[in-house]
C-alpha cells in the first residue's frame, strides 16, 4: 500500500492492483469544507453545503486524472444490491438514481464512486475480463454478504472467475473500536455460524466487538476470491486521515473511494 500526496490531497492506493486500474481511497485532507466536515467531505447528506461537496468531489477526481462527468454512484442503503453501470450518470450533479451498495462496470469511461465513514470500502478488479467493482459494507452489508453478491454479479455480467478477481479492503472501523449490541451479535452468529467466533471479540467486556475486516475477507474467500489485500487501518484510530461516524459521534463527513479502468 502507498499514500499518494498531490495538490494537498492524500489518498491510499493498493499494490495488489496493476497500473491499468485507477483507484483511490481518499483521506479527509485537501478539501474546502469547514468543521465538523473538515476538509475533503464528499457526503451530500451530512449538512455540508452542496457547493463545497461538489468542489471536493472535483478535486478528488482531478487528483487521479479522471473527469467528474465519468462518475457513477448510488444511494447507499446498507443492502447487498448490486448495480451494473454501463455508462456514467447523464448528469453527475444530480442525486444518485439507484439504491444499492455495490457497483460494477467493464466500461473504461465509467468511474465508480462511493462514500464512507466507518463502513468498509471494498475494491475489486478482474484482470482477465477487465472489469471493476466497488462495495460499501457496514455491519449489515457484511452479514448480507454484499461483497460476495458483487462477485456473483461480476460472474453473471462479465463471465468473471472468482479466483481471478483481485480484492482490496480499505480503511474502516477496526474491531477494537467496534462494539456492537446483542441484536448485531445475533445477526452475525446467524449469518456466519461457527465462524462467528472468529469475528466477535469480547475485549474483556460484556459486549462483543465485530471484526469487519476479517468478516469481509471470509465473505470474499467463500465467494471464491483468493487474492485479498487488507489495509488494516482503523478510521476511529486515525481522525486526521479518516472520518469516523462513531468516533466523532455522528458529526462528521464522508471520505470517498473510487475505481476505474484506465482508458
Amino acid at each position: 500500500m502507498e499514500f499518494i500526496h498531490t495538490g494537498g490531497l492524500r489518498y491510499l492506493t493498493f499494490d495488489i492492483f496493476p497500473s491499468e486500474v485507477v483507484h483511490a481511497v481518499f483521506t479527509r485532507q485537501g478539501g474546502v469544507s469547514p468543521e465538523p466536515w473538515q476538509s475533503l467531505n464528499v457526503g451530500g447528506t451530512v449538512g455540508d453545503e452542496r457547493s463545497r461537496v461538489r468542489e471536493n468531489r472535483y478535486r478528488s477526481f482531478h487528483a487521479v486524472g479522471r473527469q467528474v462527468n465519468s462518475l457513477f454512484d448510488v444511494w447507499q442503503v446498507h443492502s447487498a444490491d448490486v448495480v451494473l453501470a454501463n455508462a456514467p450518470h447523464p448528469r453527475y450533479e444530480n442525486p444518485p438514481e439507484f439504491k444499492a451498495d455495490a457497483i460494477i462496470t467493464d466500461n473504461p469511461a465509467v468511474t465508480l464512486f462511493m462514500r464512507f465513514a466507518d463502513c468498509t470500502p471494498i475494491l475489486l478488479y478482474d484482470p482477465r475480463k477487465r472489469a471493476v467493482g466497488i462495495v460499501h459494507a457496514g455491519w449489515l452489508g457484511t452479514v448480507r454478504r454484499a461483497a460476495g453478491e458483487t462477485v456473483k454479479a461480476m460472474r453473471a455480467a462479465f463471465g468473471s472467475k472468482p479466483s481471478d478477481i483481485l480484492a482490496a479492503i480499505g480503511p474502516s472501523i477496526g474491531p477494537d473500536h467496534y462494539e456492537v449490541g446483542n441484536d448485531v451479535e445475533t445477526q452475525v452468529r446467524y449469518a456466519f455460524g461457527k465462524e462467528a467466533e472468529l469475528l466477535l471479540h469480547r475485549n474483556h467486556g460484556p459486549k462483543a466487538h465485530f471484526d469487519l475486516w476479517m468478516a469481509n475477507q471470509l465473505v470474499l474467500r467463500q465467494a471464491g476470491v483468493e487474492q485479498i489485500q487488507v489495509a488494516g487501518l482503523c478510521t476511529a484510530c486515525h481522525p486526521a486521515d479518516w472520518y469516523s461516524h462513531r468516533a466523532q459521534k455522528g458529526k462528521t463527513g464522508r471520505f470517498g473511494a473510487l475505481i476505474a479502468l484506465r482508458q
